[in-house]
């Protein structure tokens, strides 16, 4: 059996919460020996082993995904996250980022999610419970192809965002369609996982996707930062070449 989180997943239901996290700990612990290597180097964790995991390219030792790495070389290279005093909001957290991101003694970090057991605070996107222009930065990835209604939760990241802020808006794209394709009388797993490539998600983003984040109020920079790692590069970090950032900012006007 190929010891990927998707496969650990299938067996986690029948696992007592209470001994899940010591559980999902050991889990990566043992897959680090059994991968280790030189071949590949994740930057969330900072650790070599021979190779990622499909289907995402999750490294062995910390889970981290292509995206995941991507988003950390971004956030390093292109922002002053780690320099600046920050009020940062991180919608559906990523352990592998969330360790780094918590651990920065500039940031004031705040984790939010309506269902993760790992989340800080209890929060449902389409009715975000902080006030007006709360938060510097925003991070938000592979969050909003869940949510029915994408552009009332894209206004409410707007509206908590400061005048001058920015958020990261990851979302999967299929750069062949020129529209996002949604329908809403599709509501079961079956039927979802069959239009929208999984059962929990609500559309597909096609090019337009820009668009609507621009509808929502933000400034949107197309950023096709991964392009700037040679062949090599994205081969050892476990990048995709395809994917860019959208990096959002709501203007001081």
């Amino acid at each position: 059996m190929r010891l990927d989180s998707e496969n650990f997943a299938r067996y986690r239901k029948w696992i007592p919460s209470f001994l899940q996290a010591g559980l999902i700990r050991i889990f990566y612990r043992f897959r680090a020996v059994v991968y280790r290597g030189y071949q590949v180097h994740c930057n969330c964790c900072n650790s070599q082993f021979r190779i990622y995991l499909p289907p995402h390219r999750e490294c062995p030792g910390c889970g981290a995904q292509a995206r995941h790495r991507l988003m950390l070389f971004y956030l390093k290279e292109k922002t002053d996250l780690f320099l600046q005093p920050y009020r940062l909001l991180h919608f559906a957290p990523e352990v592998s980022l969330e360790r780094i991101l918590r651990s920065s003694s500039n940031i004031e970090y705040m984790s939010a999610d309506l269902d993760s057991r790992r989340a800080m605070e209890k929060v449902d996107i389409n009715d975000i419970q902080y006030a007006d222009e709360s938060f510097d930065a925003i991070l938000c990835s592979h969050v909003l192809e869940h949510i029915p209604r994408d552009l009332d939760a894209m206004r409410e990241l707007y509206r908590v965002l400061v005048k001058g802020g920015w958020a990261i808006l990851q979302v999967p794209i299929d750069m062949n369609r020129e529209e996002t394709y949604e329908d809403f009388s599709i509501t079961s797993p079956a039927g979802r996982a069959k239009h929208f490539g999984r059962y929990d998600h609500c559309r597909i983003y096609g090019r337009d996707y820009k668009k609507r984040l621009e509808q929502a109020g933000f400034e949107v920079k197309i950023d096709p930062y991964v392009r700037t790692f040679s062949p090599d590069e994205i081969e050892k970090y476990g990048l995709e070449d395809w994917e860019d950032v959208y990096f959002c900012t709501k203007l001081r006007r």
